[in-house]
């Protein structure tokens, strides 16, 4: 006689058949835990070491100082002065394109293969290793747009290193917001573009500047793309201020060589004076640093969207 699904046999071995699969559960709970705790405490002991060896030679002059073969008197004003140029043109350029990118995918374009395609590929883009940007540049921008090694040319490369996050963030951003809020806007008789400007945006711009500034922070610490469009090693001067004969120079800092914070640590790491490995975990420390300070604005922005929005 078959047995029903009442029978205590039945019952037992499906309580010990929970019961094993809980045990199983809790015990890859317990692993995944323990692992990202080691992780965790690895990279924290190597940013302590770090900024422990570091923090010593992070004085003002060090901020104001160009690179010098005294490690004593070297500084990273040019490195950082570098990143700065490089991310200005980077956010100039990849956060409208992207976010005007990912409002066209996903609120005007067609739901079709084509749509489905630029998708796959955007998101394989977001995952293509930071080379290979490097030398897409140096062939289109430096050589075929005749750029050269310009601030300009690598704000167009970290621009398109993370363009595809931005878009990425973007869709997901406009595709979290309720279906019943565009049909609210369009049964008052808002036109499909003041519905997204006016009601989709707002909602999803926490989210967008949350993207935005994680794939800001993501180029800061590039290095291979820039190395691979000739960023210089060792740089002690300037680009010519924009204000300065203005307003004949306002873009000359675009054709200007660079070098960027990551650079500048590799060259004083590959020295062989100990002085040097001082300074580039100075730097590195205030890259960190910088790093964290974009991310903290991230959160800090959407939880003021998200508190000052209420559905």
């Amino acid at each position: 006689m078959a047995a029903t699904p009442y029978d205590p046999q039945v019952l037992s071995d499906l309580r010990a058949n929970i019961q094993v699969r809980n045990r199983v559960s809790q015990i890859f709970a317990v692993a995944g835990l323990l692992i990202v705790l080691v992780s965790v405490l690895i990279l924290a002991a190597l940013v302590l070491e770090m900024a422990r060896t570091g923090i010593p030679r992070i004085t003002p002059a060090f901020f104001l100082s160009f690179p010098s073969r005294n490690p004593e008197e070297a500084g990273i004003l040019s490195a950082w002065v570098g990143s700065a140029l490089v991310m200005l043109v980077t956010a100039v350029i990849a956060v409208p394109i992207g976010i005007a990118s990912g409002i066209y995918l996903e609120e005007y374009s067609r739901r079709d293969w084509l749509a489905d395609l630029i998708e796959i590929n955007v998101t394989n883009l977001a995952g293509v290793p930071s080379i290979v940007y490097g030398l897409l540049a140096l062939g289109l921008f430096v050589y075929q747009f005749k750029l050269g090694q310009s601030v300009a040319a690598a704000g167009l490369t970290l621009a398109l290193l993370i363009l595809p996050v931005v878009i990425v963030t973007t869709r997901e951003s406009l595709r979290a917001i309720p279906s019943s809020l565009r049909e609210a806007a369009y049964a008052l008789g808002a036109t499909k573009w003041q519905m997204i400007w006016d009601h989709i945006l707002p909602y999803s711009s926490g989210s967008i500047l949350t993207g935005v500034i994680i794939g800001l922070s993501r180029a800061i610490g590039e290095t291979a793309p820039v190395i691979t469009i000739g960023a210089l090693t060792f740089i002690a001067f300037l680009p010519d201020s924009p204000f300065q004969d203005f307003p004949k120079n306002l873009f000359t800092w675009l054709s200007a060589p660079f070098t960027v914070m990551p650079i500048q640590m590799f060259n004083w790491v590959s020295r062989p004076e100990p002085e040097f490995e001082v300074n580039a975990a100075a730097a590195g420390t205030v890259l960190i640093v910088m790093t964290l300070g974009m991310n903290a604005i991230a959160i800090y922005l959407r939880y003021r969207f998200r508190k000052g929005i209420s559905w």
